[in-house]
């Protein structure tokens, strides 16, 4: 029985000392070194993804018997290993004296690299993809990973969301809320937003969503939005895998939960802090094992000694006046404070005994809940 279990997670720091491991998806060249500075778009490894093969039936296209097992080769004009150009020939066949020809062409460049007389198919390769991988934050190479990446250290905000659809993007931080608790309408979107990450209250609607990409805005960040707008967006059912492979044309970063949900006063001021300033975002989500969180990275300079150690202090250990938020129904996105901690176990409505805590709401209501239903709001 994990009697002690709580969340600890969703981090709100305005001084954090950030690393981001950047690896390749398969081995490839390093191109910095420890030590080295780099930017968010600077490219620090690079590697070749084998191209997509496309199958070509190439003894159905010149009508070989069947029963010939195919029996390509002797029509084939490519080797294994030619390379192909989009629409050339590969394959000739003419019979009755020259007078009925057939052709087989190639529905993409690249290599032939398979054919057989006993399928009578082939296979032409794409050329290979380049992927360059970028640092994605400003900052400096502390480890380099041969053949694989680096890690890269900054110091900076760094605020964490409960869900969010896109990958990884950067812009200016811009607000356009003017209260935590303000709706995030298409009319306050306008040109003078493309190429920033936008930053909205309690909700954005789906109207606003299509039209910040219509302006092309890098990202939203936003206490919440409906599910069904979300659903309309998209185009599909969001289901429990990772997301951030979307491509919708912009990172949505959801900082409280779905519907119409106050963002947080205090990460609300601290993105207010540091409009102006470039903001890093990811909005990966992973809810089950190896938990993921959408992300927002304000790299700034290191001011002080005191800023650093604040920078790498933690706050994970539940204390009163923790500040936490509810993760489960009833209160669900609900943030408040410790005020007890008992240290006695308590039998819930499960009829299990669990550790609880009791939690003082925003709203002045104080509620008794499993540690298991709560997450710590790292500051």
């Amino acid at each position: 029985m994990s009697s002690q279990a709580y969340t600890p997670g969703l981090k709100r720091k305005e001084h954090s000392l950030i690393r981001k491991e950047r690896k390749l998806p398969i081995r490839g060249d390093v191109l910095v070194k420890e030590g080295d500075v780099v930017s968010h778009d600077t490219t620090i490894a690079v590697t070749d993804v084998q191209g997509d093969p496309t199958l070509i039936n190439v003894a159905a296209e010149l009508e070989l018997p069947i029963e010939d097992g195919g029996g390509i080769e002797e029509f084939m004009l490519k080797k294994k290993g030619d390379s192909v150009k989009k629409n050339e020939t590969i394959a000739f066949k003419q019979s009755f004296f020259g007078l009925l020809k057939k052709e087989v062409r190639s529905p993409t460049a690249g290599t032939l690299v398979f054919f057989s007389d006993v399928t009578g198919q082939a296979v032409v390769e794409a050329p290979p993809n380049r992927v360059e991988l970028k640092g994605y934050i400003p900052g400096t190479v502390v480890e380099v990973m041969p053949s694989e990446g680096a890690v890269i250290e900054t110091y900076g905000a760094f605020i964490q969301g409960i869900f969010g659809i896109g990958g990884e993007t950067h812009g200016e931080l811009t607000m356009v809320a003017k209260n935590p608790g303000d709706t995030l309408t298409p009319e306050q979107i306008t040109a003078e937003h493309s190429g920033k990450v936008i930053v909205g209250g309690a909700l954005v609607t789906g109207a606003a969503v299509r039209k910040a990409v219509e302006v092309g805005v890098k990202g939203i960040v936003v206490g919440g939005i409906t599910y069904g707008d979300l659903k309309d967006f998209l185009g599909y059912t969001i289901g429990v895998a990772i997301t951030g492979n979307e491509e919708k044309g912009l990172t949505l970063i959801i900082t409280e939960g779905f519907g119409e949900m106050k963002m947080l006063e205090k990460t609300f001021e601290l993105l207010k802090k540091f409009s102006g300033s470039l903001a890093c975002i990811n909005g990966a989500t992973q809810i089950r094992a190896g938990v993921m969180r959408p992300e927002v990275i304000i790299p700034r300079k290191l001011v002080d000694s005191k800023e650093s150690s604040q920078a790498e202090s933690s706050t994970e250990s539940m204390t009163i006046g923790t500040p936490v938020r509810l993760i489960r129904q009833p209160n669900f996105g609900a943030t408040g404070t410790v005020v007890k901690l008992p240290v006695q176990l308590q039998v819930v409505e499960t009829e299990s005994p669990v550790r609880v805590l009791t939690v003082k709401l925003e709203n002045g209501k104080q509620v008794t809940v499993p540690r298991a239903n709560v997450e710590i709001i790292e500051e």
